[in-house]
């Protein structure tokens, strides 16, 4: 009997920023971080219909730099909106167009949406919530999120601790979607739709390598002061449950 080979989830990066000199020279850009992440949660899943490295395609698109250009949702099962030094909320030519494409791919299609941080924010903003910069300043480094309920049940634990990168955020949730969390800083902190959406404010692709060179730069361009650049590498170290948060990723993209 011949066995039906199930096809490669063809997932989509829309890189909107690139990354500082040492990460991009481990990764080239934050397309690369991600496939390293997810290939790396897929061997940690271990199941029979995800091979780790087949059962995974990945295409990346430069969409800050190269705006006019985005995946065809008939070639495509995923979009997956990485991180940016950006603002979310800002009315610029290519932050707009991602904004518009990243609302037609939710409402008028069935590739289903990852966004991380900005790309999260992104995900806000084309659900229509409001998102802008947060009055309770930069969060950074590995933070504990509090999971709800749903949290709990997709990531499989109690509380995240996850490498954080913002001063801005989504202010309420959208109509439409579950709560997976929050912190004291950042009310929401992952959206969630079954076979649509799942989006995390945190960032599950960072690594203490990549944390420390953002903040360090951003320590030496006077982003961070004295105090917050002791404070936020006082947490770089950190564990965090990165990998966690990509075997949720892949499960919900396996959501039949």
């Amino acid at each position: 009997m011949n066995l039906k080979l199930q096809r490669a989830l063809r997932i989509a990066v829309l890189e909107c920023d690139t990354p500082l000199p040492e990460t991009k020279k481990r990764f080239e850009g934050y397309g690369g971080v991600f496939e390293f992440l997810l290939r790396s949660g897929a061997k940690a899943l271990n199941r029979p219909d995800l091979d780790p490295e087949s059962g995974l395609e990945f295409s990346f698109w430069q969409v800050e730099l190269n705006p006019d250009k985005y995946p065809d949702p008939e070639d495509i099962d995923a979009i997956l909106i990485t991180g940016s030094k950006h603002d979310s909320f800002a009315d610029t030519p290519w932050i707009n167009k991602l904004v518009d494409y990243t609302a037609k791919i939710l409402s008028e299609t069935n590739v289903r949406v990852i966004g991380v941080c900005f790309g999260h924010q992104i995900v806000g903003r084309a659900l229509k919530a409001k998102v802008g910069r947060n009055p309770d300043g930069w969060e950074a480094a590995v933070n504990d999120v509090q999971l709800s309920e749903k949290g709990k049940e997709l990531f499989g634990v109690d509380k995240l601790r996850i490498h954080q990168m913002h001063r801005d955020c989504v202010f309420y949730y959208p109509e439409g979607v579950e709560e997976l969390g929050s912190s004291p800083v950042c009310k929401v902190q992952g959206m969630y739709s079954p076979r649509r959406l799942m989006t995390t404010q945190g960032h599950p692709e960072f690594n203490k390598e990549i944390m420390r060179e953002i903040v360090d730069t951003r320590h030496a361009t006077g982003i961070f002061d004295d105090k917050a650049y002791k404070e936020h590498m006082g947490k770089v170290d950190q564990p965090h449950d990165g990998l966690i948060v990509s075997q949720a990723f892949l499960k919900f993209l396996l959501e039949p």
